[in-house]
């Protein structure tokens, strides 16, 4: 039983020596990422359900599933697209770009047009003042309301950082033909144009009480 598991063991490793995820410099942990991420892509989330009897729509599962994993793989990726601007290699550099879209934001508004809860969004602005990318100054109409901006540092981290992510965006686009790009992108857009609504008017709601408004 012992020569059996090392024999299956030593197969596994030839499979990941032989996959996309191996590196010369791989470590036990890649490997151990690499197993876990194979056990959850080939494992749909429906048969732990089905085996606990559990009710459950197969379509709408396995498209939850495959958000949370390309979720993953798409920081995973960022973090090596902008390797080079450790600063901005979570989601630092979607603020930056947001303000260099739209300038001079409040912080609420920045937070916001970037999906993330209070606390996230005022981490992130916290880090990117005190790395000097971003400036506060007072709005012209009213001195009680602080507004954004990016300083000179700022604007040219965006410049020199365009590459790197459209890069990374083509990376992410993976295979995809032309035409099925287009598609994705349409159905991409209409599924977050949902849930940026349900961000924006009924976050605080339940799970259930937002079901109950699309009904």
């Amino acid at each position: 039983m012992q020569t059996d598991f090392i024999i299956d063991l030593l197969y596994q490793v030839k499979e990941f020596e032989n996959s996309d995820s191996h590196r010369p410099n791989s470590s036990v942990d890649d490997f151990r990422m690499w197993m876990n991420d194979r056990k959850y892509v080939d494992e749909s989330p429906t048969k732990l359900f089905k085996n606990e009897g559990h009710l459950v729509s197969f379509t709408e599962n396995e498209i939850c599933k495959q958000v949370l994993l390309l979720g993953r793989y798409s920081k995973l990726l960022i973090r090596k697209g902008l390797s080079e601007f450790p600063e901005l290699a979570n989601e630092e550099f979607t603020y930056i770009y947001r303000l260099m879209d739209e300038p001079y934001l409040t912080k609420i508004q920045l937070i916001e047009k970037n999906g993330h809860e209070k606390q996230t969004g005022t981490q992130i602005i916290k880090r990117l003042l005190d790395a000097g990318f971003l400036e506060e100054k007072n709005d012209e109409g009213d001195k009680r309301i602080k507004r954004l901006n990016l300083t000179e540092k700022g604007e040219k981290t965006f410049h020199r950082s365009v590459d790197n992510v459209n890069k990374t965006s083509k990376v992410l686009s993976a295979n995809l033909d032309s035409d099925e790009k287009k598609k994705l992108l349409k159905i991409l857009q209409k599924l977050n144009a949902f849930h940026s609504h349900i961000y924006n008017k009924y976050r605080t709601m339940t799970i259930e009480e937002i079901m109950e408004t699309y009904r």
